[in-house]
């Protein structure tokens, strides 16, 4: 009897993923007017935001990075705000500050660009430690703290922050603690040729098309709790912990050879985001039930920057993303 109840179960749940995952779409195609081709970078910024995690994106400069969060947020009924950031910022500069009133003889308080619901930090990394760890912080506890007084900050709250991958010289690198704080690192490669064919003549047009506020807030939120109900099986959450396990004791899962290569495996963090960010990505080819092609396709962003290699893997000009795919190729399939 159990057997066929829980067959109905994920009958009922994949007929109510498919309803309230129907926005999927539709936003994609709103941010599809602005946004040629990099679907990858679109998945990843809708995993980031129906998981309520934040997204560290590395690519080189013009590739739309800004474009995109500010397509979405458009496309979302949503506020957004931008901070670039350079070394002469302060925290104040990133969360806000109290203000000295003459007239009241009092404090206001003025809040930062921390209080919208999209926030992209462009070029994270040439800002000093106290300001990266100042919104770090307010990722973290979703709340911002300025003199007495505690503020929760909006949601949906999704920070994406960018990195340019070729200029090191007057950065501060994060440090690897901290970017355990972003549910996950996407790479951005260059488009596909026909792609920037389209980016060409839509630049030459003059202008993008109009981006209108297709999905609200609300519905966002909606979506935010159905994607933590989509099923997860327990071969799978086995299948995400031998993933997990073996970035911490290869020697273990038939991978000896990984052993000098790794310094410090994936943290519990890891697995957590691995779990909801298979969810999500279920979510959003509407199906109420994850398979192992959803930790699959997103196994790369979760984990390329939670693996951290040694100096011999550098040598060997041996990456985490290298790391990764051995391990999937040889972690067995449920």
């Amino acid at each position: 009897m159990e057997h066929t109840s829980t067959a109905l179960d994920i009958g009922a749940l994949n007929e109510k993923i498919e309803k309230e995952s129907a926005f999927v779409d539709i936003l994609t195609m709103e941010m599809n007017k602005v946004i040629v081709g990099q679907k990858h970078m679109i998945e990843r910024l809708l995993i980031g935001l129906l998981g309520q995690g934040h997204i560290l994106l590395e690519g080189v400069p013009g590739l739309a990075k800004t474009l995109a969060i500010n397509t979405l947020s458009k496309a979302v009924q949503g506020s957004f705000s931008r901070v670039q950031f350079t070394p002469d910022l302060l925290p104040a500069d990133v969360v806000g500050t109290l203000i000295y009133n003459m007239k009241e003889s009092d404090f206001s308080i003025k809040k930062g660009p921390i209080f919208a619901n999209f926030v992209l930090a462009d070029e994270i990394n040439r800002a000093p430690a106290k300001v990266q760890s100042a919104l770090l912080e307010a990722m973290q506890e979703k709340q911002v703290t300025i003199g007495d007084t505690t503020f929760k900050l909006d949601r949906p709250f999704l920070v994406m922050a960018t990195q340019n991958p070729i200029e090191q010289e007057g950065t501060y690198p994060l440090p690897e603690a901290q970017v355990d704080r972003f549910m996950l690192k996407t790479v951005i490669k260059y488009p596909k040729l026909e792609d920037e064919q389209l980016i060409i003549r839509q630049n030459l047009k003059g202008g993008f098309e109009q981006v209108n506020s297709v999905v609200t807030l609300e519905q966002i939120l909606r979506a935010q709790t159905a994607a933590r109900e989509v099923y997860m099986d327990e071969k799978i959450e086995k299948y995400i912990l031998d993933i997990i396990f073996a970035t911490r004791n290869p020697e273990n899962y038939r991978l000896p050879e990984l052993k000098d290569l790794i310094s410090v495996g994936a943290s519990p963090r890891g697995s957590i985001n691995l779990a909801i960010a298979a969810k999500c990505y279920a979510f959003i080819k509407r199906r109420g039930y994850v398979v192992p092609e959803d930790v699959r396709a997103v196994v790369h962003d979760i984990l390329r920057h939670r693996i951290g290699i040694t100096y011999e893997a550098e040598a060997e000009n041996i990456t985490s993303e290298d790391i990764i795919n051995k391990i999937v190729n040889v972690i067995e399939v449920p």
